[in-house]
Parts: C-alpha cells; structure tokens; sequence
C-alpha cells in the first residue's frame, strides 16, 4: 500500500484518537472542580480551554463536537449544583419566581459552546495566509484564537442571557430592568478577561507542542475531517 494511501487514513485514525482524548479530559475536568468553579453568580470556567485547542488541532468539525460536549457538561452541571444563574444554562432549573425553566436555556449553553469549537479554526487559518514566518505566524494566530475563542463563549453566553433572559436575570441580581446590561457587562469584565488570558496563554505551547510532538497534520492544511 503506498504512502499516499495510507496518510489520510493514519489521519483519520489520529484525529478520533485526539478527539476521544479531548473528550476524556473534558470530562475529567468537568466533573472536577478543574474545569468549572462554583462562583456565587455563575460558573466561572476553563473548559473552553481544550475546546479551543481541538478546533485548532483538529479542525473545526470535531471542534464543534468538542464544544457540544462542553455544553452538555455545563447543563449537566447547571442542573445538578445550580448557582444563581443557572436557569440560563438549564431548562430544569426554574426562573426566578416562576415554577418551570426556559428552553432558551439551550441554546444558550450549547450554540456558544459549539462556535467556541469553531472560530478557533478560522482565526488559524486565516493568519496562515498572511506572508511572513510560518512559525511565528502559527504561534501569534494560535494567541487570537485562544483570546478569541474564548470571547466567543463570554460575549455569546452574556448577551443571549441578556437578550432572552434578561427579566430573569433582573430579578435573580436584584436589580432594575434597565440595569441588566451594566450587570452583564460586569460580568463579562469579572470572568471573560480572565479567561480570555488564560486560553491565549495555554493554547499557543500546547497546540505547537503537540503539533510537533504527534506529528499532526499542519495547521495550515486545515484537515478537519
């Protein structure tokens, strides 16, 4: 059998080893307090850390797998140790003052976490065509979608909250209708800067590392099946 035959199917092979490995650290860390913190308000999380690096790695097809299994750790999370505001996460977990959830809950847990899995990808590749040092061009690309993919999950989790959600959230800070986006914005501020900083910082020696190290298909090929 030639080599031209076999590469794409060691590929192949490589990436659902990844991903069955991304899917288990996931999993460890979403059932430890590594991956998701118990804040008074929200869940602080760093989750989205080896999402990031899958969409990276892996293309943007298991990214968005990686990303859906994100979001079913953060409903399962939501549901079984509620903090403030996991109503916006889980459809079980009642609104302030009323007796049932909102199915909004859903997509607010899932759509953010499966982009995360996505734009990581796109950032990439699109500094992979810019002339200069391929190197150097991969580790500043892998910098903005770390820093990005997590602004990703922080700005579409806190304003589809404020969009669908925003009277429940109001009434579960206490404050008035007109004051949920300042709410928000703390929020974000509070959370997403952090980790924002933290995925930029994790995300360009391990997706390089690894890269190296496993032999990875180049980034910028963009394998992604």
């Amino acid at each position: 059998m030639t080599n031209s035959s076999t590469a794409p199917r060691r590929a192949d092979l490589q990436g659902l080893v990844l991903t069955a490995l991304f899917t288990a650290i996931l999993l460890l860390m979403g059932f430890t307090p590594l991956g998701l913190i118990d804040l008074p308000i929200i869940k602080a999380t760093i989750l989205h850390v080896p999402v990031i690096i899958a969409s990276i790695l892996l293309g943007p097809k298991k990214g968005a797998f990686l990303g859906g299994v994100f979001g079913a750790i953060s409903l399962w999370k939501n549901t079984m140790a509620p903090s403030l505001l996991s109503f916006a996460f889980s459809p079980f977990v009642p609104l302030p003052g009323e007796a049932g959830g909102s199915w909004w809950a859903l997509v607010i847990c899932f759509v953010p976490r499966i982009l995360v899995g996505v734009v990581p990808w796109f950032v990439v590749k699109l500094f992979g065509l810019l002339p200069g040092n391929p190197t150097a061009l991969r580790t500043v690309g892998c910098v903005f979608a770390g820093a990005i993919g997590s602004a990703v999950n922080t700005a579409l989790v806190m304003g589809l909250m404020g969009l669908t959600l925003g009277g429940s959230f109001a009434a579960a800070q206490g404050i008035a209708a007109d004051a949920v986006w300042g709410g928000i914005l703390a929020i974000v501020f509070a959370n997403g800067i952090p980790e924002a900083l933290a995925a930029a910082v994790i995300a360009p020696p391990v997706c390089l590392g690894l890269r190296k190290a496993l032999s990875i298909i180049p980034i910028k090929e963009g394998h992604s099946k």
